[in-house]
């Protein structure tokens, strides 16, 4: 087996070896995918984990991360939602695992669902819409405060997300080519 050898310099710190989960799958085209599927897993685990845990604080315990982010969305901008669109929106291919969280906050009471024609709809009840706020008050003061100490933090933050959802295409893409194999 060959050792990885990159042809460009890496980003990584000067003769020291990427930070992966995988190391066979370095790239010497590329060691800085590897380096940020890596910081993706570790990020979104954590985030994963701090969303369980925030929406807990708020009074919603033995939730998934699915479940708190599709009651976000459920809540976003106070519109009924249909399950397609959730499901749209958070690019969630099997609509079963959304259907599953919905009926989970429906019994939870902090999600109703209507019939509209052919359609089901989705809002938050006030409890919920109570929770959501709770959750947000709860983020402003364990994660948005911390952001305060570095000004330029936020403006990077931005490009981040920018990038990410570039990144999010190319994938999308990637699975399509690699399903046609």
């Amino acid at each position: 087996m060959t050792e990885f050898m990159p042809r460009k310099k890496s980003s990584t710190v000067s003769g020291a070896s990427p930070i992966v989960s995988s190391a066979h799958l370095v790239s010497p085209d590329s060691a800085e995918m590897s380096e940020f599927e890596f910081g993706l897993i570790v990020a979104g685990n954590a985030f994963h984990r701090w969303i369980i845990h925030c929406m807990a604080a708020a009074g919603l315990k033995d939730l998934t991360p699915l479940d708190v982010l599709v009651l976000h969305h459920v809540t976003h901008r106070a519109r009924d939602k249909r399950l397609a669109d959730i499901c749209f929106i958070m690019n969630i291919e099997d609509t079963h695992l959304v259907n599953y969280a919905l009926k989970k906050l429906q019994g939870l009471g902090v999600v109703i669902s209507q019939k509209n024609g052919k359609d089901v709809t989705y809002a938050a009840t006030d409890v919920g819409r109570q929770h959501v706020q709770r959750y947000r008050e709860i983020r402003e003061n364990c994660l948005i405060d911390a952001l305060k100490a570095d000004d330029g933090l936020n403006r990077d933050i931005g490009e981040l997300a920018r990038l990410l959802r570039v990144l999010s295409g190319m994938y999308d893409q990637a699975a399509r080519a690699a399903a046609s194999l």
